[in-house]
């Protein structure tokens, strides 16, 4: 019971009592990794990085695997390799149809005609819009006026765009997504002006109506800047596997006013759309190196660092930043192991740099790929490259992942950084490590900031000086963590993000806006957890178990605050579930300290004392539709519903169903369909039945009805991808 107590002693001293002590590593190790790792060079690297238009496939994100791979060999990492997975939009990986490369030459979207060129200096000193004329000089010409050029700026030209060389008229139809959009409007052989993503009314507007081209002004994901900034340039994209094949231009929020305003004038407006683009069977493309374990079991288990490369140019927080970052962990890690400053970790280390959400899916589901590795030297000491069959074993071994994805906002960004707890489907230690040391940079950076002085202020001469204000964040959906933490894979990530970022996926997510001083505290944050992670806990001592545990206390008294605002049913089931977790939190400590059963019960039991019960609440037997158990298959591997392809929609739509099940649209207190979805398939495990998974979704994300959970789970089953068991 001694154990016990001091796991009660972390739970109750709560978090934040680091005090100028760093926790978890020894003091030589983390000022090893704090003065090593540079903020400057992974900005440099980022910048890098920014240049190329990294779409799927492309020549873009080819050469960014380039610079990331000749990188990690000039850091002298091991097993540098670019893996490449067939992508052709036949071949599945797991629940993704692969979709295939798309590539881009040239795209030109350009008003023409005779007309009133609105920039001309007569127009704008005549303030006239009919034919007039100042000193002879008539206001009316012929125009050739440039909207948007995927030369100058690539995100104007919506991914999956297709070539076409078309000169027609533009109409405005308002948002698009619905008939009466349409209504009274001539479409047909038009290139059609809307508010949302082409990829959204390109079956409508294309299939239906008959427009040739798309132009959007959709704007930034939702946040209190969203629509502010007039100049900014959304990244667009139209969906993959549409029959409705066709273009789309992206332009700003200022150009599309302009042209609503000359349209609803009744001025024709004639677009010129010249595009060479489209999609082709390719490879997804993913760098992979490794720092090699030196525990002769150990080392087939691996650590994974994580990033996505892919994005639109110049992505610069999203993600130049994460993959940038995991590169000067590689680097900084690497050099201080060859210099002795610190000790070769017992487990592999290993960083991938994957296309996001597809790549990651094609490493984790493939047993061999195809890699483009450093074979030799040749006699003139450059090296050769070959391609060889290269088996994936190494995927069985990884144990956690610390994926990074928007990691350097700087202040302009309004960023805020997270570290992200994982689901409630996988409860694990490993987040609580990541942010013992995000809190006590929080205080070191603090005191640097209102002081002037700190033994780690964690501060890059390029870089800004205010406080990280790093926050621990409930689990979200959106990133690659999203893959390894679903139940197919059982790999538990933590998840490094910037949230929200004003700029993200706009022309303006660029390196002007990147801190290196994030960087370098993010950098830290990644390479102090993952070195932690590698190397085996023989004797965790007490103070790791106040460390890990304080943050399950602030979590639980949390939900007790919130169980007071539900109701008397709701609230029992609340608590028992937070209980649960909180023990399931320190029962995932028990492969590193083989704690036995004994000492499990005994843990459990002390923990139900501290919540002030004397026994666990027990639940009330299920009847009727929620006693049924149903078992995920084994078979189909990986999330449902990521971007680029939904494999619930496109399996529940062949079955002749034109609506959803209802819990697809749910809004809960604190999550929404999507994350119940996630967790629901998550929990299906041959145990619970549907009403305690109904019980412990309403505890990740708000009360939700049992009809819904079993709707879904009942929809899961008709395609395929749970069963039922006795």
């Amino acid at each position: 019971m001694k154990r016990v107590a001091l796991i009660l002693a972390g739970l109750v001293m709560g978090a934040g009592a680091w005090g100028q002590k760093p926790p978890l590593l020894g003091e030589k190790d983390v000022a090893a990794i704090a003065g090593e790792i540079s903020g400057e060079t992974a900005k440099r690297n980022l910048e890098g990085i920014a240049r190329f238009h990294r779409q799927r496939g492309s020549k873009g994100f080819h050469e960014a695997a380039e610079l990331v791979a000749e990188r990690l060999r000039a850091y002298g990492l091991s097993d540098v390799a670019i893996l490449q997975f067939p992508a052709d939009g036949k071949i599945f990986y797991g629940t993704q149809r692969s979709r295939p490369a798309w590539e881009a030459e040239m795209g030109e979207l350009i008003e023409t005609g005779i007309g009133i060129d609105p920039d001309d200096d007569c127009y704008k000193k005549s303030g006239k819009e009919t034919s007039s004329s100042m000193g002879g000089v008539t206001c009316i010409a012929l125009l050739e006026r440039k909207i948007g050029s995927y030369a100058a700026q690539p995100v104007a030209l919506a991914e999956d765009s297709e070539s076409a060389d078309v000169t027609t008229e533009l109409v405005d139809v308002g948002e698009g997504t619905k008939e009466s959009d349409y209504t009274g409007k001539d479409t047909k052989g038009k290139i059609v002006l809307v508010s949302v993503q082409p990829g959204a009314v390109q079956d409508l507007a294309v299939g239906k109506f008959g427009a040739v081209g798309i132009v959007s002004y959709a704007q930034n994901q939702k946040t209190a800047w969203s629509g502010e900034n007039l100049d900014a340039i959304r990244w667009g994209h139209l969906e993959t596997f549409s029959a409705n094949k066709t273009f789309g231009f992206m332009v700003s929020l200022r150009t599309a006013r302009s042209l609503q305003e000359r349209l609803a004038k009744g001025e024709k407006i004639l677009l010129h759309a010249v595009v060479k683009a489209g999609q082709h069977a390719g490879n997804y493309e993913v760098v992979t190196a490794t720092i090699p374990g030196a525990d002769a079991k150990l080392k087939e288990e691996e650590i994974a660092f994580s990033c996505h490369l892919d994005h639109q140019r110049p992505g610069a927080n999203d993600n130049a930043s994460g993959c940038a970052t995991i590169l000067e962990v590689a680097r900084t890690l690497q050099k201080l192991i060859d210099e002795g400053k610190l000790a070769r970790p017992a487990r592999t280390i290993r960083f991938i740099f994957p296309p996001e959400i597809e790549g990651t899916m094609a490493l984790l589901t493939s047993k061999e790929a195809v890699a483009e590795q450093i074979l030799r030297i040749g006699a003139d000491g450059d090296p050769v490259r070959a391609s060889a069959r290269m088996p994936l074993a190494f995927t069985q071994g990884i144990k956690a992942v610390v994926h990074m994805d928007m990691v350097g906002g700087g202040p302009e960004t309004k960023a805020v950084f997270h570290v992200t707890r994982g689901p409630m489907s996988l409860p694990s230690f490993v987040q609580d490590v990541a942010w013992a040391f995000a809190e006590w940079v929080n205080e070191e950076s603090y005191k640097f900031a209102a002081t002037g002085k700190a033994e780690y202020p964690m501060v890059s001469a390029e870089g800004g000086k205010e406080p990280l204000r790093a926050e621990y964040s409930a689990y979200t959906m959106g990133s690659d963590h999203d893959v390894y933490q679903d139940s197919s894979f059982g790999i538990p990530a933590i998840y490094l993000n910037d949230w929200p970022d004003r700029f993200i996926h706009t022309n303006l997510d660029s390196a002007v806006n990147i801190d290196a001083t994030k960087l370098k505290r993010a950098g830290f944050i990644g390479a102090a957890s993952g070195y932690f992670l590698a190397n085996p806990l023989k004797e965790v001592s007490s103070s790791l178990y106040v460390l890990l545990h304080a943050s399950a206390s602030q979590r639980f008294a949390k939900g007790v605050e919130v169980a007071e605002q539900l109701k008397d049913d709701e609230r029992a089931s609340f608590l028992r579930q937070q209980i649960n977790y909180t023990i399931d939190l320190a029962h995932s400590l028990g492969p590193l300290e083989k704690i036995s059963p004994q000492g499990q019960d005994s843990l459990s039991e002390a923990i139900t004392e501290f919540c002030g019960l004397k026994e666990l609440p027990v639940p009330p037997k299920a009847t009727g539709q929620g006693a049924i158990v149903f078992r995920r298959r084994n078979s189909l591997k990986g999330p449902l519903a990521v971007f680029g392809y939904d494999y619930f929609e496109v399996e529940w739509t062949k079955r002749g169903h034109a609506t959803k099940p209802k819990l697809l649209e749910y809004d809960g207190l604190w999550g929404g369909g999507e994350e119940y979805a996630y967790e629901v398939l998550n929990f299906a495990d041959g145990k619970r039945n549907a009403y305690e998974i109904r019980d412990v979704v309403s505890a990740e994300y708000g009360p939700v009805p049992l009809e819904l959970v079993v709707e879904y789970l009942k929809a899961l089953e008709e395609i395929g991808v749970v069963e039922k068991t006795k």
